[in-house]
């Protein structure tokens, strides 16, 4: 076990999410300065932060599951025997194996961040229906 196994499932989609989040940063004054589709770029700000921070979670906690589970192999052949058995090697091994959670959560991932960001979408969208709603009642009054 000498060497750390890249999850490429989660590094991929945390930079695709990390470049788009810095394009949005760079060109932040012209996307959300036209009103129309303010709450629009608002939303895919919210939805690729929350991504990245799922994704990018999942992946630094299978890095550190795996560089803990190397602490173990004493001998650094990739495998574990004798001594390097141990209590404490049996649940990084156990921590390792199980990890359905990290290498789902691309897709569990896009879901979550899916529907906070139709909540924001939405919840903006109503705000500012609102706010015009009662502009235009102040203007006629």
């Amino acid at each position: 076990m000498s060497e750390i196994t890249l999850p490429y499932h989660l590094i991929i989609p945390s930079l695709i999410s990390i470049i788009a989040l810095g394009v949005i940063f760079l060109k932040r004054k012209k996307l959300f300065a036209n009103g129309k589709w303010k709450w629009f770029w608002i939303s895919t700000t919210v939805f690729l932060g929350i991504y990245l921070l799922i994704v990018g979670g999942a992946t630094y906690s299978d890095f550190t599951s795996e560089l803990t589970l190397q602490k173990f192999d004493l001998n650094k052949d990739g495998f574990f025997s004798g001594n390097e058995i141990t209590p404490e090697q049996q649940e990084a091994m156990r921590n390792m194996t199980s990890d359905t959670g990290r290498n789902f959560s691309f897709i569990t991932g896009l879901i979550f961040s899916g529907i906070i960001a139709l909540f924001v979408f939405g919840i903006g969208k109503i705000t500012e229906l609102v706010k015009k709603k009662k502009m235009m009642e102040s203007e006629f009054n």
